[in-house]
């Protein structure tokens, strides 16, 4: 949970619902009150409007006359599109951000990267799953390419409407992609050519995605 002592009223708001989102406490279809949200936070309903605006934009919410705010429901073809749509530009980020990846963020993803290998044989999918996202944020983060990165974080943050980790339904794939974080990174750190790199992160995703799609069926 984000620490909102010090945020403006829109932004305590953002924070507040985007993070019940992402814990699952707002679910798919979940209406979003703005009386009752701004009852929590003792503050007007303007700010909870703007932050609500703010999470429809990043496709998070839905706004529908008659209806109101909802949090926007999924399902595995919503997941296997985001993800296709994620391994294309996740990929390309990858490889934009690889020369401007330095010695120690490859030591901080590898510290991640431990880390979510000491945590598979008391295998937590919803801890595992925010560890995957921080590790590729050191290295995507880097993209100089503004619009790919927009892109990226959007993916990112349809992924989060998802309240069930892929890796519950496919334990093992978690292993297999711990290991081939191991192998981005020696691409990275052996300044493999963008294409190598780019292909890595690109069928990284994908292999995610084909075991999420078989374990479903």
């Amino acid at each position: 949970m984000t620490n909102t002592s010090t945020l403006s009223k829109s932004e305590r708001a953002y924070q507040l619902i985007k993070d019940k989102i992402t814990d699952g406490q707002y679910g798919p279809g979940f209406r979003l009150v703005l009386g009752t949200i701004a009852k929590e936070l003792d503050v007007s309903v303007v700010p909870v409007r703007e932050a609500i605006r703010r999470l429809e934009a990043e496709g998070l919410v839905t706004f529908t006359t008659n209806v109101g705010a909802q949090v926007v429901a999924t399902d595995a073809r919503e997941y296997q599109f985001t993800m296709e749509t994620l391994s294309l530009v996740e990929g390309m980020a990858t490889a934009m951000a690889a020369p401007n990846v330095t010695p120690g963020d490859i030591a901080l993803a590898r510290k991640i990267n431990r880390e979510m290998r000491e945590c598979l044989d008391d295998f937590n999918p919803t801890r595992f799953t925010e560890l995957n996202h921080e590790f590729h944020a050191v290295i995507f983060e880097h993209c100089p390419n503004l619009h790919i990165l927009d892109l990226v974080h959007r993916g990112w943050n349809r992924l989060a409407t998802i309240r069930e980790s892929a890796f519950i339904y496919v334990p093992g794939r978690a292993r297999e992609s711990v290991d081939e974080h191991d192998r981005l990174l020696d691409l990275i750190e052996s300044h493999a050519s963008p294409i190598e790199v780019e292909l890595a992160a690109r069928n990284h995703r994908l292999s995610t995605l084909d075991a999420f799609l078989a374990g479903r069926n």
